[in-house]
């Protein structure tokens, strides 16, 4: 219950601070992941943000009306789409992080580094306890 209250707080409070950039927390993921990996396909960001490739076609089918995504051909394989932030996406993007991250800054910042360690292994031995289930 803990978990999902933590999860529910976080996706609160970083819904509202995206919403005043016209973001959601999908867009605002999916935005991250492109600009980490320029180029991707679809199918690979879906995979980076937890998604299915269904839920995140519908994502990118909004982004890209809302102008903040491109997508292009690949240059050696003609059916492979790549995904790109546009300067819209990209000033987006900016915005939403200096809304976001002071927030993440501020949650980390109240654990030592040793708590984080141990925070990261308890998640960590959580998931592996139900994926071996």
């Amino acid at each position: 219950m803990l978990v999902k209250q933590a999860e529910q707080a976080m996706v609160r409070a970083k819904s509202a601070a995206l919403k005043a950039v016209g973001l959601t927390p999908a867009q605002y993921v999916a935005l991250v992941e492109l600009d980490l990996q320029p180029g991707i396909t679809a199918a690979t960001l879906a995979r980076a943000c937890l998604v299915t490739p269904q839920a995140m076609m519908i994502l990118l089918k909004s982004m890209e009306q809302q102008g903040l995504i491109a997508r292009s051909s690949h240059p050696r394989h003609r059916n492979v789409l790549e995904l790109h932030i546009t300067k819209v996406g990209h000033e987006a993007l900016h915005a939403a992080r200096k809304r976001i991250e002071p927030m993440e800054q501020r949650v980390i910042g109240a654990f030592s580094t040793k708590d984080l360690v141990g925070f990261r292994e308890f998640l960590t031995r959580f998931i592996d306890g139900f994926e071996k289930s």
